[in-house]
């Protein structure tokens, strides 16, 4: 079932499965291009899987969700997105809740986590990050050589319409500003209190394990490290039934 839910930024276009009350909801964070449509069928899948109910949401911006309420974003984006996810949770009256969060996403969940702890029973992250590195600069700037030089916006277009432009602006010139050179969430990991398994692809193009240790050595509740050989940025695409067996496999015992 797809429909919209207004809220305090406006429109937001939301993705709901299954309806069994004696599970949790997964909720599932889209990366920086990301959207309902783009999931394609992991969600569902996972949720079979788990027999748990299925969360998806267009973040505003994105997908067939409302535009940007401003045209540029601070620092803290990340961290008003966190807030927003509490907006929904409460209009949706969900309480227990599983988080998987993809990149931007996947720092959405844990800031989610450290601000409304009651709320959420275990994160899922899946090339999150905690700091700025130069390989994540590095993977932007190649991004914006794509986006001027490729179909790449037309492939973005397909997903996003209208919102593409300042989609992609509002990512690249956010992340490659000087003034955001020393942003960092690391102060709040130690409010995570729930069990976290932290994915990320040997290869990923915008960051170092250095942000999977991180995340481990500084949250409070029980991590679980999930390193991934020859994979890159996108684990849940690129070997879809690896990540099925041990996101459910994580998922499973939580519910225990």
């Amino acid at each position: 079932m797809e429909f919209d839910k207004s809220l305090s930024v406006g429109r937001i276009r939301i993705k709901q499965l299954g309806s069994n009350p004696n599970r949790p909801t997964i909720i599932f964070l889209h990366d920086s291009f990301g959207c309902i449509d783009l999931w394609r069928d992991f969600p569902e899948d996972l949720g079979t899987l788990t027999n748990c109910n299925v969360f998806i949401y267009d973040r505003q911006g994105y997908g067939k969700s409302c535009p940007f309420s401003k045209p540029n974003r601070g620092k803290d984006y990340m961290e008003i997105e966190a807030d927003i996810l509490n907006e929904i949770l409460e209009a949706c009256q969900i309480n227990k809740t599983i988080l998987f969060g993809h990149s931007d996403g996947g720092t959405i969940a844990l800031l989610a986590a450290a601000k409304y702890p009651e709320k959420i029973l275990g994160i899922i992250t899946e090339g999150a990050h905690v700091f700025v590195e130069d390989i994540t600069l590095n993977g932007i700037r190649e991004m914006v050589q794509a986006y001027h030089t490729t179909d790449q916006k037309t492939k973005l277009e397909k997903y996003h319409g209208n919102n593409t432009e300042a989609l992609f602006w509002a990512w690249a010139n956010t992340w490659t500003n000087d003034k955001y050179r020393d942003w960092s969430i690391e102060n709040l990991l130690p409010s995570i209190k729930c069990p976290t398994l932290i994915i990320q692809g040997e290869y990923d193009e915008y960051g170092s394990l250095m942000q999977v240790d991180k995340i481990a050595e500084q949250v409070s509740g029980k991590a679980t490290k999930l390193i991934l050989p020859n994979l890159k940025h996108t684990p849940h695409k690129e070997a879809p039934e690896l990540i099925l067996e041990h996101t459910s496999k994580f998922i499973n015992q939580l519910c225990e």
